[in-house]
């Protein structure tokens, strides 16, 4: 290969900026905007604080209120505005009157044409507003655009709102121009492809939050079953057998009895995806085979889980604290202080309850903080300030140390009462042993995984190595060409 091809880059820069895009300098350089509502002047006043000349087309301009667009921004008729226009032009209004600018086709023709708007409702299966657009403007060069940025961003900068821009065309020398003037504007651009993922980009803004469906439903039924497990054995039950009314525990004994529960088995299902796809490697021999679907999914929503279990530990700790507060617990506190002067009890110390006390709550908030500190890197403005092994650290490290803090404030809350008949009522366990149940197993799958003798085999594995099952032996042929076993070669 001659030496000139070496200094080649082996992948080409697709966000380069060829001579005809617009200049991050842009003190020449005019764009235009259709329309005058809310979304207009918020690009306006955006462009103009980046050096932009800005002419807005409207279809009364003496309508608009003096002082409703930055000073320097022209306001002229649709025609006027787009023959002043050089290159970009915003389409900032509603779909339904795009057909009102059929009349600007021979002034639009040749010209960059975003379009800014949002689909009405989700999955429609019809035609994007972006394509509906380059079809009435077909000597147009349409780009899709900044729909996913509100005009606070907007008015704002890129500080106060998301960076993100995404960008999607045909045409790639006019999807280039939207992206230089996205960095001119300080968002960070994001190609798409094609104007046929507009459909995915205006459908976008509708999506409420999309990634938390799964654990928000998991949390939920978490809660059901927990507060439900508990209503039933601590109200209903002894309401129904003796008569006893415990209702008044159900807005917080009740919810502080399931919050804990809730927390514990959620940080669980956090480390139990690793530790299936650590089991699958083990036994397939390779990292080659892709995972289940499930599984997948299942890996990509840990952070939603450990960001919930972070919310239910937060509001059990909270919880636990208003206890003393209730008019019950000082009516408690009285009727055992009656009832210890009536028997002449002086001196009420009890040694392992008092070093249980202090296990417990001491293990609790320490499995907090450190749930607090991985609830702080799992965010983006942190965890990008860590290298990663630093993240896996925090993340696996820390969570592992988190779920054992977690079971032991369990453990110790629970001291030996477990081994008592009477923590069996109507043959029902105790609610922090059937949260215990799936945390203990995660715990002890983790510890048989860092055995030597799998650890050592997991790590080749994940560096590459296969199980022999999983490629033919090697030929004559292959060893005279040089051919290295794949076990051998580390492909990663």
């Amino acid at each position: 290969m001659p030496l000139g091809d070496m200094r080649t880059p082996l992948l080409s820069n697709s966000f380069d900026t060829p001579e005809e895009s617009l200049p991050c300098d842009p003190g020449n350089t005019t764009v235009g905007i259709l329309g005058s509502g809310d979304y207009s002047r918020s690009l306006a006043v955006r462009l103009v604080a980046c050096g932009y000349r800005v002419v807005v087309g409207s279809r009364d301009p003496k309508h608009i209120a003096t002082g409703q667009f930055p000073d320097g921004v022209q306001l002229l008729t649709q025609r006027e505005a787009m023959v002043g226009t050089e290159k970009v032009v915003f389409a900032a209004l509603y779909p339904e009157h795009y057909h009102t600018l059929v009349g600007l086709r021979d002034v639009l023709a040749g010209k960059v044409l975003v379009d800014v708007s949002n689909a009405t409702k989700l999955n429609s299966g019809e035609p994007s507003n972006a394509e509906r657009l380059a079809e009435l403007f077909p000597e147009s060069r349409v780009v899709k655009g900044f729909n996913v940025v509100s005009a606070w961003a907007l008015q704002t900068g890129a500080h106060d709102g998301s960076r993100q821009v995404l960008i999607s065309s045909d045409c790639p020398e006019a999807k280039r121009t939207v992206i230089q003037l996205a960095r001119c504007m300080s968002f960070l651009a994001v190609d798409m492809g094609g104007l046929a993922s507009s459909r995915h980009v205006e459908d976008a803004p509708l999506r409420l939050f999309p990634s938390w469906g799964g654990p928000l439903m998991v949390t939920f039924l978490l809660i059901l079953f927990f507060y439900g497990y508990n209503f039933l054995r601590g109200v209903l039950m002894p309401y129904l057998s003796r008569g006893q009314n415990n209702f008044y525990q159900l807005p917080l004994e009740t919810m502080n009895e399931t919050l804990p529960a809730v927390a514990l088995v959620i940080l669980a299902l956090v480390y139990l995806p690793g530790l299936w796809a650590a089991a699958l490697q083990l036994v397939r021999g390779t990292k080659y085979s892709h995972f289940p679907g499930w599984l997948d999914h299942w890996m990509g929503r840990r952070k939603q889980l450990g960001l919930l279990s972070f919310l239910c530990a937060g509001l059990h700790a909270v919880y636990s604290m208003c206890l003393t507060l209730r008019k019950a617990s000082q009516y408690r506190l009285l009727d055992a202080a009656y009832r210890q002067v009536k028997a002449g009890v002086e001196h009420s110390w009890e040694e392992p309850q008092v070093w249980r006390s202090d296990f417990y709550l001491s293990s609790g908030i320490l499995g907090l903080g450190v749930l607090t500190l991985l609830a702080i890197t799992s965010l983006p403005s942190v965890g990008n300030a860590l290298s990663w092994r630093e993240f896996t650290f925090v993340q696996s490290g820390l969570g592992y140390a988190a779920l054992t803090l977690s079971i032991m404030h369990t453990l110790f809350f629970s001291w030996d009462f477990a081994f008592f008949s009477f923590a069996y009522p109507y043959y029902m366990p105790p609610t922090y042993l059937l949260a215990l149940i799936l945390p203990c197993l995660v715990l002890v799958g983790r510890l048989f995984l860092a055995l030597p003798c799998l650890a050592f085999r997991l790590a080749k594995i994940r560096r590459g190595w296969e199980s022999p099952c999983h490629h033919p032996p090697q030929t004559q042929e292959d060893t005279a060409n040089g051919v290295l076993p794949r076990d051998l070669s580390g492909d990663v």
